[in-house]
């Protein structure tokens, strides 16, 4: 069964509790449990996350070594993880996609929040949508990476 790994950074468990007006009231796990209700059929989501970069880290090493995409909100890590950066590479660079989501519009935000040294190694993002982006993520990998894309008709 193909796996969708679906890794979140520092704070994102504080969803639904953080700053709502800012990041929304849905939950981590109430964002869990739509993508496993909208996975296309045989498709495993395997939703983590952490607050340790390092384990962050190891987790796409994991992706790269058995091909499985990648839904990634880096969080704070965006701005500054080097070596989360480079990890995303390691993915991409092996043929996986990884495809950064941000529950805000980081560009709209503060000026520290606007530039990512991840979204270069990313294969594409999807910021400002709230968590829907998630599952925006998610139709994407499902239809394009994972081989279920349906050509539109006409």
């Amino acid at each position: 069964m193909p796996r969708v790994l679906v890794l979140n950074g520092p704070n994102l468990q504080r969803l639904g509790t953080r700053e709502p007006d800012v990041y929304g009231v849905v939950s981590l796990p109430e964002v869990a449990a739509a993508l496993v209700a909208a996975a296309p059929a045989g498709v495993e989501v395997d939703m983590r996350q952490t607050d340790d970069e390092a384990t962050l880290v190891g987790w796409l090493h994991e992706a790269a070594d058995s091909a499985s995409p990648v839904i990634l909100n880096p969080a704070a890590f965006t701005h500054y993880s080097y070596a989360l950066r480079d990890a995303v590479r390691i993915v991409t660079g092996a043929g996986v996609p990884v495809v950064e989501v941000h529950v805000t519009n980081p560009a709209a935000r503060e000026a520290f929040r606007r530039e990512s040294v991840v979204s270069p190694a990313a294969t594409g993002v999807i910021a400002g949508f709230g968590t829907d982006g998630y599952l925006l993520a998610l139709r994407w990998v499902g239809e394009h990476a994972l081989g279920q894309h349906r050509p539109a008709a006409g």
